[in-house]
């Protein structure tokens, strides 16, 4: 589920178009040696010393003195370039680890259901591949039993399945056709269509529809048609083990370091940087074109981005993204009516 980093209301003074937040996580038993401070360098040409974007920096480190995170990088966007990037504190909490550098590769956690699933099926919906409004059954017809035979794409995209928030854990299962299968004999807590509740468990099912239609598996089809197109290098479910000194470490679990592994599999997963990110972000303002080449259709973009209102529910969604719900409610205050975004559970942001 998300969490968040709570600026203050004052960056609404900032005329942003997009802001992207990655901070560090829990701490290093054993602390990797300090790495080179030439990617930090790399933001020296955008406007990191313009008082306007004082009121970043102040949040960022009061954060930081609180103990709440040991670390960020932000990375604000207006008017098609990168206007502020910055990293403040370290990758993680042990003294000697690496400080954070605006090159980190952070676990985006639930960011994946927008960067990624979301997308992708998107770009299937554009290719005529399926229809968002077709029942799940269509695709998946095992999904069908259980008082499931109704549920949409849509819904799944909106949070408005019905389903629980997590795999069932009375149902015990191992490995991904194991999840799968606990799925499938499960039942909506909820008629579909009737209220919203956040559920991992919807973006694992669009995972495995979009590996049904396009017959890739969500990561093979992710790189191919999003992350390469969109030159996001740094981008990937299974990060490289050459760039293990990069990442951010994410917690630790009985003694054992989460380090390059995600933190919660199936509806997560992918692993970038506030850079790639915002190549990512870009796309999505221009309507869904990158350097020339079309991923998405304006009229995908419009679908993902505005409010798809279902009759009885005051939760505003668009498909995939985050309008005015409860885990949006302190980023209201400080951006303005059509913005989008979302969180996700290692506390990342965008």
């Amino acid at each position: 589920m998300p969490r968040k980093l709570f600026f203050k209301p004052s960056l609404t003074l900032i005329p942003i178009t997009v802001a992207i937040i990655l901070m560090g996580l829990m701490g290093c038993h054993q602390s990797p040696q300090p790495g080179s401070s030439k990617a930090a360098a790399q933001g020296a040409s955008v406007e990191v010393d313009n008082p306007r974007f004082a009121p970043i920096a102040v949040a960022a480190q009061e954060e930081i003195d609180a103990g709440h995170i040991p670390g960020a990088v932000v990375l604000v966007g207006h008017r098609g370039r990168v206007v502020y990037l910055k990293a403040f504190g370290q990758r993680c909490i042990e003294s000697l680890c690496q400080p954070m550098t605006v090159d980190t590769i952070f676990d985006i956690a639930s960011l994946t259901k927008v960067v990624a699933t979301t997308n992708a099926i998107m770009q299937l919906w554009d290719k005529g591949r399926l229809n968002i409004n077709d029942p799940v059954a269509k695709y998946w017809p095992e999904f069908g039993q259980n008082g499931k035979d109704t549920i949409t794409l849509r819904q799944l995209l909106t949070h408005t399945s019905g389903l629980r928030a997590e795999i069932n854990p009375r149902t015990r299962w191992t490995n991904y056709q194991g999840a799968m299968e606990a799925i499938v004999l499960d039942h909506p807590l909820n008629p579909p269509g009737t209220k919203f509740r956040y559920s991992d468990v919807n973006f694992i099912v669009l995972g495995e529809i979009v590996h049904r239609v396009s017959g890739q598996p969500l990561r093979t089809y992710c790189t191919k048609e999003i992350f390469t197109p969109l030159n996001m290098r740094q981008t990937s479910f299974r990060p490289l083990i050459t760039r293990l000194l990069r990442i951010a470490p994410c917690n630790v679990i009985k003694g054992y370091l989460r380090w390059g592994e995600v933190q919660d599999p199936g509806h997560a997963g992918v692993f970038s940087t506030a850079s790639d990110l915002a190549r990512f972000t870009q796309m999505l303002l221009d309507g869904g074109k990158s350097r020339g080449e079309r991923l998405l259709s304006p009229q995908a973009v419009a679908a993902m981005t505005r409010p798809q209102n279902t009759p009885g529910i005051i939760t505003r969604r668009g498909l995939g993204w985050d309008i005015q719900s409860a885990y949006s409610k302190d980023f209201n205050a400080a951006f303005p009516a059509g913005s989008f975004g979302h969180t996700g559970y290692t506390g990342t942001s965008l």
